[in-house]
């Protein structure tokens, strides 16, 4: 037992008692016996600290590759990989990985026979001259930063849908905080600054593009570079003297096929965080207690301006909430996500609305663009349901006639003037045989849900459907939802504005009957059992 227990000191107390010992092995005791208690991340770094300091061979075994500890965040590139980004934070010789420091000859043969070994291996070692690198610490951070997938020439929903978000955020943001930020829209493409100039009109204060005819369709590594560069503020003066920050205080990400892989990476590579398929964002203070992120057991702390990002729980109906923070000597921004399609409304677009278009400056270099498209065949359009006053949706209650089931749905979709027909992914996935007339109607494209489309109508209609969690994120913005089942304890029955306990079989004909009809004040009965899902 060491004769000073870490347990009883706070961390600027032991990080003095420290600077008053140079015994290793008494450090090293230090060290075991804070691992054995209180655990703290910023303490063990004090004893590390001291080691080094006091030279002591291969200081101490590094916290990120202890198993079930926390890396704090720290990640490893190599200094060619950094470039830029190192701004601010020059490698002191404390950052370095302990495993790559040189302490006697003895491990100077060892490190030759294994690069000698490894020279031979027929295999290559990106992570060889690796070193870890910390982020930013107490850097500036400003703004809320979105970006606008584009496709065909045009800017996805989605992107207009964000930008709105991102202005209500903003605007509460200066009221609380008193603080004017703004909403940047970033985006890429061949010919786009007509896109960036009509982000302004959709909400955004700035909008920089990068514009070059190779970024026409999607491609990984240029876009994630070109992204990550414009968030750190790097090219030429006249594309960033109009900002005055390290990077963005937050970012969103579309959750789309592309938006998801680029949030993912843009976020790895700027060493912050991400919370995927958000529904719902808003922003507030945070008190927490966390020693990981305090410092200190039994303290609490405060935490501004931190956006909370929701997304649904697989577990059930409810929603989890995501907060991005940091920890006490490690900073995690951009605060990230990726949003759901149809969460969010876009503000009518104003063409005279002021803002600041960027065109931002960066070599690409020809290695990012190995991978060409040189031939492609473009798909049929596809079922677009979002934009409809109702849609009806078919669940696995059409199971014992699901050609009849479908022809039902169908026939109620007629008798409105703005519906149209979804389906759920049981749907999808069944082996229901359908007539040729009414199969095309069961296909992917008409699927609702996490991984189907996102609709919000006045009015939805589920028909033989259970609510699955998946299939509730896909409608939960409905303005009204009635459903129609015979189980009275299926989940739909929780989310459901209306609930009528009844076979979809007989219900459907009847309510179809009664919008022809113009009946308002239709009061269907519970009747016979049926097949539903």
């Amino acid at each position: 037992m060491t004769a000073l227990d870490p347990d009883d000191h706070t961390v600027e107390e032991l990080a003095e008692e420290l600077e008053t010992i140079d015994d290793e092995d008494e450090l090293g005791a230090i060290l075991e016996a804070e691992r054995a208690g209180q655990d703290r991340a910023t303490a063990r770094e004090a004893v590390h600290r001291r080691l080094e300091a006091v030279g002591a061979d291969a200081a101490g075994e590094s916290d990120g590759d202890e198993e079930g500890t926390e890396t704090e965040g720290e990640y490893e590139e190599t200094s060619e990989d950094v470039g830029e980004d190192a701004d601010g934070e020059d490698l002191d010789e404390d950052e370095i990985d302990d495993s790559e420091t040189e302490s006697d000859d003895t491990e100077d043969e060892k490190a030759k026979t294994d690069a000698e070994d490894e020279a031979d291996d027929g295999l290559t070692h990106p992570t060889r001259d690796k070193k870890h690198v910390r982020a930013l610490e107490d850097g500036d951070y400003a703004d809320m930063w979105v970006f606008c997938e584009t496709q065909g020439g045009e800017l996805l929903d989605v992107s207009t849908e964000m930008l709105g978000k991102a202005r209500e955020l903003m605007d509460g943001f200066e009221e609380d905080y008193g603080d004017e930020e703004d909403v940047v829209a970033f985006l890429m493409g061949d010919d786009c600054e007509g896109l960036a100039e009509e982000c302004i009109a959709y909400g955004a204060d700035v909008a920089v593009y990068h514009d070059d005819e190779r970024l026409e369709r999607f491609l990984h590594k240029p876009y994630t570079e070109i992204a990550a560069h414009m968030a750190r503020g790097q090219g030429t003066v006249e594309s960033t003297d109009w900002r005055d920050y390290d990077e963005p205080r937050y970012i969103l990400f579309p959750a789309t096929n592309n938006g998801r892989d680029l949030s993912a990476k843009v976020q790895a590579e700027l060493d912050s965080g991400l919370a995927s398929d958000c529904s719902d964002l808003f922003i507030e203070d945070n008190e927490i207690s966390n020693p990981v992120k305090t410092g200190e057991p039994g303290v609490k702390k405060t935490v501004e301006k931190v956006l909370h990002m929701k997304r649904p729980d697989f577990s059930g109906f409810e929603y989890s909430t995501i907060l991005c923070l940091d920890n006490p000597d490690r900073d995690f921004h951009p605060q990230g996500c990726s949003v759901i399609p149809g969460s969010f409304d876009p503000l009518e677009p104003d063409h005279d609305r002021d803002g600041l278009v960027v065109e931002h400056d960066m070599d690409l270099e020809d290695d990012w663009f190995r991978v060409a498209i040189t031939e492609y065949d473009r798909l049929e359009a596809g079922i677009d349901l979002t934009g409809h006053d109702v849609i009806v949706c078919l669940g696995r209650g059409i199971a014992d006639a699901p050609t009849d089931g479908m022809e039902l749905g169908l026939d109620l979709v007629e008798a409105f003037d703005d519906a149209e027909l979804g389906i759920t992914r049981g749907i999808v996935t069944s082996s229901y045989q359908f007539e040729g007339h009414v199969e095309a109607y069961s296909k992917e494209e008409r699927q609702i849900g996490e991984t189907g489309q996102v609709v919000a109508p006045d009015v939805y209609i589920a028909a033989g459907v259970s609510g699955a969690v998946q299939h509730k994120v896909g409608m939960d913005e409905s303005d009204t939802v009635v459903a129609i089942n015979t189980d009275t304890d299926a989940r739909i029955r929780d989310f459901s504005d209306y609930f009528i306990e009844g076979d979809l079989f007989e219900v459907l004909p009847r309510l179809t009957a009664a919008v022809k009809a113009g009946e308002t004040d239709l009061e269907p009965e519970a009747v016979a059992d049926g097949g539903d899902e």
